[in-house]
């Protein structure tokens, strides 16, 4: 077992390696020792960086220079559209969309002669002549790394690095300096609220477990991540998951739980490899199990994984799956806290959430809460996608608006299209405007807007979007994914769905949209769980915003985006068509005829609207109509 003594000894050691990974300004002819950190998320993983990591040491090799570079597979930097990532320490060079093959011109040209590959240097990091570190990008300027502090900075499977970054530290102050309630005190003066998309206390859930007079009390993690183009909580457990460890540790601690669970979906391979590698690092370091740290305190944790049931991120779902049972929420009260798994005591906290615990307990109370708004404290995560310039995975102060974040962070609209909207809070939230641009990001100023924080997806449209396409998109969703145990979420968000399909078929009336608002509303307030309480949020917010959109459906039975197949159709400009005949050659239906450098003609019968005469057109000759 090692004691904190021996963590500090290994905090010690692992610094100094660590040390290489910072930027220090110094001129690429006066390093003597770099470090090369390869993204190992998801997005870069799929695009072979673990070939990129395997071509990197044999080269460097090869050149016989291994004393001098070390090869690092790290967390998700952010920027997840230009994957896969290399970052090269201490200068900080960018390099984006790194292949194999530019392995050989990377290593001999940077890292032998000092010379960074400029075809692959991110273009944002270079100005006046000179190439600039990653950090002074507008992408990462405005971002505060708190639940993403090791992102990209530490190798995830190495428990001594998670240390030398304060790791592990938290707890052994918790362990030995601080009562149960101290903890849970410091937990809410922080004023962290819940970051799964309820948003509540988290201090005021752990004070519910804690008086609670029973022997058996469980921590869980909720890691069940499943709104459509969310990766935040994936991304920690990917980059980070001795984070999430520690902070259920000390959570155990405040509450008076000895068992902890992690609910993960199977469907997240590399978090739950990473996760479970974690896991066994810190039993063998005394970090989880009996007597902790010398201190008497027992505390474990196991991994359930998850069939990827959306409905199984609300807490009882969870919990009854954890059990054995169908995911399928139960009736509150009682709340968790009061009677949870198994009939006991149980706090439920998603990955996210628990990411600030062990930053909150060694820097203050005071610290967290001086970031952000009042009533919304620290920092956000959100997963930046849709129609915007820099996708990926950003961290914000509360506060912060959304032009800041979709224009600045993000690079705004690319291909010169104007914003449309913004979609926050996944299938639960609702689709805000421009003139809601310069709002505020927090809990309750999207509430009120008619949307929510959410988990923290944020998927940005342009003027191409069909926002009543969108709201039916979103209920598609959520009623794939009822789990059919309340008649209001089962049977509404069908006959929601059903509307919206006439409507975007051509086929609704203006009846439908006071229809569809007051099922919403009777949705809302009679569902069983959050899933069906929020589903009919997009559509009361588009039916708010963009009521102008549903009504060219209804009434003029046009589809003012082109998106909608049933009200569009396809012509050809005789005036610009050059009859080179490539939309003939393309369409998969024969719909289009004519002769070579002849104007040709579209069979609106037999044209299946699949566009991509439209596409391949050179001329911009095929119009939508």
């Amino acid at each position: 077992m090692k004691l904190l003594t021996d963590l500090e000894a290994i905090k010690t050691l692992t610094e100094a390696k660590l040390a290489n990974r910072q930027i220090t300004g110094v001129e690429a002819g006066a390093v003597d020792y770099r470090s090369v950190m390869v993204c190992g998320g998801t997005g870069c993983t799929s695009s072979d960086s673990n070939k990129i990591i395997a071509a990197l040491n044999k080269e460097i090799a090869g050149h016989g220079i291994e004393d001098k570079v070390e090869v690092v597979r790290t967390g998700c930097f952010g920027l997840c559209e230009l994957g896969p990532v290399v970052i090269v320490y201490p200068e900080g060079v960018f390099y984006s969309r790194v292949e194999v093959k530019d392995i050989p011109d990377l290593v001999e040209g940077h890292l032998l002669n000092n010379k960074p590959l400029d075809r692959l240097v991110y273009e944002k990091t270079k100005a006046d002549g000179k190439i600039h570190n990653f950090e002074e990008t507008d992408f990462f300027r405005k971002q505060k790394r708190i639940a993403l502090r090791n992102c990209g900075v530490i190798d995830p499977e190495v428990i001594d690095e998670y240390i030398s970054q304060d790791g592990y530290k938290a707890l052994g102050k918790v362990l030995m300096t601080m009562s149960r309630q101290q903890v849970i005190d410091t937990v809410k003066q922080s004023g962290l609220r819940g970051r799964g998309g309820g948003g509540f206390t988290t201090g005021v859930k752990w004070q519910f477990a804690a008086d609670q007079d029973k022997a058996q009390k469980y921590m869980i993690c909720n890691a069940d991540e499943g709104d459509p183009g969310a990766f935040m909580d994936r991304s920690i457990l990917e980059g980070d998951p001795h984070s999430v460890i520690e902070a259920m540790a000390i959570a155990g601690y405040a509450i008076g739980a000895d068992q902890g669970f992690v609910y993960v979906r199977a469907e997240y391979p590399i978090a739950v490899q990473r996760l479970m590698k974690a896991i066994k690092q810190a039993r063998e370091y005394g970090l989880l199990g009996d007597n902790i740290l010398g201190t008497g305190f027992k505390f474990d944790i196991d991994v359930r994984l998850g069939a990827g049931a959306f409905v199984c991120g609300e807490e009882t779902a969870l919990m009854n799956s954890i059990e054995g049972r169908r995911g399928m929420p139960n009736p509150k009260p009682p709340f968790p806290a009061v009677e949870g798994l198994w009939g006991q005591p149980s706090v439920i906290n998603n990955v996210e959430t628990l990411a600030n615990i062990a930053p909150i307990v060694l820097r203050g109370a005071d610290w967290y809460s001086g970031i952000g708004t009042e009533k919304s404290k620290g920092t956000k995560v959100f997963a930046l996608g849709g129609k915007v310039v820099n996708t990926g995975l950003v961290e914000v102060p509360m506060g912060i608006t959304l032009r800041e974040v979709i224009f600045e962070i993000g690079g705004g609209i690319p291909n010169g299209k104007k914003f449309k909207a913004v979609q926050t809070g996944g299938p639960s939230g609702g689709c805000l405007t421009e003139e809601h641009l310069d709002c505020t990001i927090d809990f309750d100023t999207l509430t009120s807007l008619g949307s929510m924080m959410g988990s923290g997806g944020m998927i940005v449209m342009d003027e191409d979007t069909c926002m009543v396409d969108v709201a039916r998109f979103y209920l598609d969703f959520t009623r794939d994914e009822s789990c059919g145990k309340c008649t209001p979420c089962r049977v509404g968000t069908k006959r929601l769905l059903e509307m919206l399909d006439k409507i975007t078929e051509g086929k609704g009336t203006i009846q439908d949209l006071d229809d569809m608002e007051r099922l919403s509303n009777t949705i809302k307030n009679a569902s069983l769980c959050a899933l069906g309480q929020t589903a009919p949020n997009p559509v009361l917010s588009t039916l708010k915003f963009f009521r102008e959109e549903y009504m060219a459906h209804i009434v003029d039975q046009k589809c003012p985006s082109g998106v909608c197949k049933s009200l569009i159709s396809y012509t050809i400009d005789p005036e610009l068509c050059r009859g080179c005949s490539l939309c003939a050659r393309k369409c998969p239906n024969n719909a289009i005829s004519g002769k070579v450098k002849e104007p040709y003609v579209i069979d609106t019968v037999a044209c299946i609207k699949c566009g991509v005469c439209f596409d391949v057109c050179k001329f911009k000759a095929v119009a939508i109509v």
